[in-house]
Parts: C-alpha cells; structure tokens; sequence
C-alpha cells in the first residue's frame, strides 16, 4: 500500500469574462476621412472661384515646372526673358500670360457692318500682328466698355426712370465697340406713328444716358432703323430710309439734352430695314430701334479715315438703291 501523502487537488474557477474595450483607432481613421473629404470640396470651390487666366497658369506650372523655377514668380509667364539684351517677351506682363488674338479669317457676326464685315484698321492686312502696345491699349479699352455696360445695366436695375422699360434695353460687346439699342414695342412704340416725333418714355431713357455717356471717352455712332412696313405718309419721295434718319436725329438731340457732349458723335445714319434686329420676322416691331454703338479706337480711326476717302459705288445695285444708301449714310449736323 502506497503510504505516500495524496496531493491537494486545487480547482480554479475564472471570474466573469469582461469584453475588451474596441479602442479609438476607428475614431482616427474617421477623422482622417473626414479632413479628406473637407479638402476635396474646398478644393472643388477654390477651382471653382478662380478665373480663366490663373488656371491657364496652375497649368502651366505643372506642364512646365523646370521653367517656373528658371525662370521665377509663381508661373511660367511670370519671369523676365533669361538672355541679357533679350527684352521683355510681349505675351508677358505683371505674372499673367496676355492671349494675343489674331485677325479673325472669318466675318463676325457681331461685327458693326451691316454687310458682315469686319471693320479694321486703316493699313492692316488680314495677316498683320498688333504691336504689344496695341494689344494692351484695346485690351484697357475693352475693360472700360465693359465698366460702361455694367453702368448702364446698373442705372436700368436701379434707376426709377429707366427700370420699367429695362426689356427694352438690348447692351452687348461687338468687335467695335459697346452696342446700346432701344427697341420698339408693339404695345410702346418710341416714336409716333410714321413720325420722329420722340415719345415721353423715350425721351426719359435718352436723357438718362447722355451722362452715363459722357464717363468714357469714346466717340459713338446713332443708327435709326425701320421694320419693312413701306412708309406712305409724305410726298416727294420721303420713304423708311430718310425716316430711320431723322429718328436718329431726334434721338442725337435728346441725348444732348441730357447732358451728352454733342462732340461725341461721329455720325448718324439711317439704315431703314436693311439690319433687322429679328431676321426671321421683317415686321417684328423689335426692328424698329436705335443703336447707340460706342466705338473702341480701332473702329473710331477706320470710320474717320473712311470719311477722307470717295464714295465707291457698287455696279451690282440699282442707281435708286445706291444714291439712297449714301445719302442715308451721311453724317446728320441738324440741331
């Protein structure tokens, strides 16, 4: 028999099992998404915020950034030429890359000329490339037109006068310069019936402009147009041509009246219906209007310098039609 003492047999018996605690590791991975996500839209709208010019240049960094570095500034128009005695590379000026635009090859559509054509400089060919001086003189010049428009859209956003006949109002940038037209209305018509006669409401709206006018320097043009109804109210051969004229006459006056320097204007024609404002529609009343066409310098020149030059007429239209068009061309001097 085994004498040896026995063993005390010892039992354990574990606790309650607790869970373990998760942590704050998905706290931190959830930030980090977070912050992303809030950087992903605040870039969304910086590039959303930013104009054309300083996109053109984060492009240019990242195309060429060997030439930033060499080169200094924040962009790759921003340096100076890298030879000594190089000058100044003309598409460069003040850290923006300056677009210069070459002659258009075909006719702008928005151009003043009722024939589609372009208006240009005296002495420039289709293939001629504007001196760097130029380009930042129209470009200032194109800054000032559209300071003048958002004037005058201003003024017919505000001004008590002038808000009630704001559709009425057509402003655009055309290749000449800021172009300003009343338009008629079936229901308001400018002038009365077959007359020049000027209408209060019209006389308020041109009155309301001749000071806004007068905040820019640059000369104008007044053109009187008619829809295609014939004209029947005068003898001695008095039709929608020479009517469109004194219209635009009476409207010269009346901007004068408001204050407008009569030495503003370059010339005032009546163009009858040749340059409908709806060419789908010959008796829209919309094509009964005056253009008000503030000309840029370029335009300005070619005008006065077309004025030195003789009448060419063209073999291709009647007599009748030629002798109307020059006269109703010439420039109105009537008080």
């Amino acid at each position: 028999m085994d004498n040896r003492p026995e063993r005390p047999i010892v039992i354990r018996r574990g606790g309650p099992v607790r869970a373990r605690s998760h942590g704050g590791g998905w706290k931190l991975a959830y930030a980090d998404f977070m912050t992303a996500l809030m950087a992903f839209f605040l870039l969304m709208w910086l590039l959303g915020s930013v104009n054309g010019a300083k996109l053109d240049g984060i492009a240019d960094y990242f195309k060429q950034p060997l030439k930033v570095s060499l080169l200094g500034g924040d962009r790759a128009a921003d340096g100076r030429s890298v030879l000594k005695g190089g000058g100044t590379d003309i598409t460069r000026r003040d850290g923006e890359q300056r677009k210069v635009d070459g002659p258009r090859a075909i006719n702008d559509p928005t151009s003043h000329d009722p024939t589609g054509k372009p208006i240009s400089a005296p002495g420039m060919t289709s293939d001629a490339v504007p001196s760097p001086d130029a380009v930042l003189q129209k470009e200032a010049e194109d800054d000032n037109l559209r300071s003048l428009q958002s004037r005058i859209e201003d003024a017919l956003d505000h001004n008590a006068a002038l808000k009630p006949f704001r559709n009425q109002i057509v402003l655009d940038v055309t290749r000449d310069g800021l172009r300003i037209q009343i338009v008629d209305s079936k229901n308001r018509p400018m002038f009365a019936s077959a007359s020049a006669e000027v209408e209060p409401y019209m006389r308020a709206i041109l009155r309301e402009l001749g000071p806004v006018l007068n905040q820019v320097p640059n000369r104008l043009i007044l053109e009187g147009h008619t829809d295609a109804t014939p004209y029947a109210g005068k003898a001695n051969g008095y039709t929608n041509w020479e009517l469109s004229a004194d219209r635009a006459n009476a409207s010269r006056r009346e901007l004068i009246s408001g204050g407008m320097s009569q030495d503003r204007v370059l010339r005032v024609i009546g163009l009858a219906d040749t340059n409908q404002f709806n060419p789908d529609d010959a008796y829209d009343p919309r094509n009964r209007r005056i253009s008000i066409l503030v000309l840029n310098r370029r335009a300005e020149r070619q005008l006065i310098n077309d004025r030195a030059r003789p009448a060419v007429l063209d073999n291709t239209r009647s007599a009748e039609a030629q002798s109307a068009a020059i006269g109703a061309s010439r420039t109105q001097v009537a008080p």
